[in-house]
């Protein structure tokens, strides 16, 4: 599945410890309604799935959340809050190291980035899109596949702001889902814990359980400058939950890896994963001197850190699985009985047969173009929020003027709301911590490139990545 593809349920029973729990993993528009009451005796009714649907919230940055209270109160983990945390502190009160409470909703503070989205519909357009697409390859395939999409969700949202609609890919474009969401962009922070409580044990026990530490923060929506008024909400239990009790979560995940062909997992062995444990490594590096000069350059650079050390080791742990020969020899056999079941029916041969050998190619040419491609248009390569909102202000110009259909997905009218957000955020933003993380992301692209090549030459011309960084970040209007 592809990223952000929206709200999944999760069911997992707890059992015996010498019994396996048995999970699965669900769509909220595909919930298995019959198997689970003939299984569990357990009733999903509609009005049931629609009240878990509309309880739960997704922060738009990718985390998930659930309403708890008639008042707009939203329960999310603490590093989802992070950034706002963050963004709200100054010299002298560092509310990440101290925690935050709101005694009352005037001493509530608004987030300046944190947009938080319920999902009130889910449609399937899969047909539209299709056809759209059909017999068509390579850019007009993908032209016409971002208009489509671009027109559906403007639209969906009939020119409202607080109206936020995603045509979200599944299955690697088995079926394309209109997520219909609620955009709430007034988002106040009311708890956070000190980051000693919220993150207890570091990250030696992050990704581990049991993990014994308050992960947790509270925010809260407004509506017209008002609490959200809200029917719907999780309540609390009274009574704690026991083993053998089947248990519910909804949540908005990223990405799985299950259905990438082995051509794609070597990629990600051999050089993306590679790549990019070494780069944050350095980085990690980078950001503990930065921290090391002082107890403001700690707090300024401690979001950044925290999010480096996280993905270091989720990288870490995804290399050492697909370098574990065992573990890859079940994935190559796997293909290896897919592709033959599919060979032996001539209809799948004739329509599938050769898409593992074309999705092979791509990743060979994906290959040739990943280094130049990943530092000199990824923008977390330079790691710099203004370079960041420079580059999308300078886009913008060129793809504003266009039609919706024609512009990059990121710039279509559904998504302007989010960008402005963005762009136009009060977040306090550190001249000395840009400099420093400007200059990592300019040598890196140096070193990745060679002195050699002409975009590196265009760039730096005859200075060095610390005169640039220093020279751009003071003297920008930004």
């Amino acid at each position: 599945m592809q990223k952000l593809i929206g709200l999944l349920l999760i069911s997992m029973l707890s059992i015996s410890t010498n019994a396996r729990a048995d999970e699965g993993m669900w769509l909220l528009n595909a919930f298995p309604e019959a198997k689970v009451e003939k299984k569990y005796g357990f009733t999903a009714s509609e009005a049931w799935l629609k009240h878990v649907r509309l309880s739960s919230a997704r922060l738009a940055g990718g985390c998930s959340g659930s309403f708890i209270s008639k008042e707009g109160l939203v329960m999310t983990n603490h590093h989802c809050a992070h950034s706002c945390i963050e963004q709200l502190s100054k010299a002298g009160r560092d509310y990440v190291a101290s925690g935050f409470y709101a005694k009352s909703y005037g001493d509530e503070v608004r987030c300046p980035e944190i947009e938080i989205n319920r999902l009130v519909n889910i449609s399937d357009v899969s047909a539209r899109v299709n056809k759209a697409t059909l017999g068509l390859e390579g850019q007009a395939y993908n032209d016409a596949q971002k208009a489509v999409m671009s027109t559906i969700e403007k639209e969906c949202a009939g020119g409202s702001d607080s109206t936020r609609c995603d045509v979200v890919t599944l299955y690697h474009g088995g079926q394309y889902h209109l997520y219909q969401y609620q955009r709430y962009q007034d988002v106040r922070l009311v708890f956070a814990p000190e980051l000693n409580m919220a993150f207890f044990g570091g990250d030696p026990d992050n990704f581990n359980f049991p993990r014994y530490d308050l992960d947790i923060s509270l925010l809260r929506v407004y509506d017209h400058n008002q609490p959200l008024k809200n029917d719907e909400y999780f309540h609390w239990s009274t009574e704690s939950a026991k083993a053998g009790d089947l248990t519910f979560v909804t949540g908005h995940p990223g990405s799985t890896s299950r259905l990438l062909t082995i051509s794609e997992l070597e990629f990600l062995r051999e050089v993306q994963l590679v790549k990019m444990l070494l780069y944050y490594a350095e980085l990690r590096g980078v950001l503990s001197e930065f921290q090391n000069r002082g107890v403001e350059q700690k707090r300024v650079s401690e979001s950044k850190f925290f999010g480096v050390e996280n993905s270091f080791k989720a990288m870490k742990g995804k290399l050492e699985a697909l370098q574990d020969h065992a573990f890859f020899a079940k994935k190559i056999a796997a293909e290896k009985a897919l592709r033959s079941k599919v060979n032996k029916n001539p209809k799948l041969k004739a329509a599938y047969g050769t898409a593992w050998d074309e999705i092979a190619k791509a990743e060979q040419s994906f290959r040739d173009i990943y280094t130049p491609l990943l530092f000199l248009e990824n923008n977390r390569n330079f790691q710099s929020r203004l370079f960041g909102i420079a580059k999308t202000l300078v886009r913008a110009s060129e793809e504003l003027p266009k039609a919706n259909e024609k512009r990059f997905r990121e710039f279509s009218d559904a998504k302007l709301p989010s960008l402005k957000q963005e762009l136009f955020s009060e977040a306090p933003i550190y001249d000395e911590f840009e400099i420093e993380m400007l200059t990592f992301g300019l040598s890196k692209m140096r070193e990745a490139l060679t002195a050699d090549d002409q975009a590196v030459k265009r760039i730096l011309g005859k200075r060095s990545p610390r005169e640039i960084a220093e020279n751009v970040i003071k003297g920008t209007k930004l």
